[in-house]
């Protein structure tokens, strides 16, 4: 998926993001590869993605309402956080 809002995933979007990811029980894991995925709970390791409007990053997710949880995330980044 694209960050797309222009502030990129900052503060107030990584925060929206981590709360969203509460929400579930299953591990949810967003990064830029395969090997520096981290959990997207976390809003200091959100924000240590220093994730840029048109970053792209994978996201990973696993548990019994994981395929909710992943649709929830990724309409996150569709609607640009709210911002826009």
């Amino acid at each position: 998926m694209e960050v797309q809002n222009r502030l990129g995933l900052h503060l107030r979007a990584a925060s929206a993001l981590a709360q969203t990811a509460a929400q579930f029980s299953s591990k949810i894991m967003i990064g830029t590869g395969k090997d520096d995925l981290v959990s997207a709970k976390s809003m200091t390791s959100l924000m240590m993605l220093g994730a840029a409007q048109g970053s792209r990053l994978k996201l990973r997710a696993e548990g019994p309402d994981a395929k909710e949880a992943l649709k929830a995330v990724q309409q996150l980044f569709d609607e640009k956080f709210g911002e826009e």
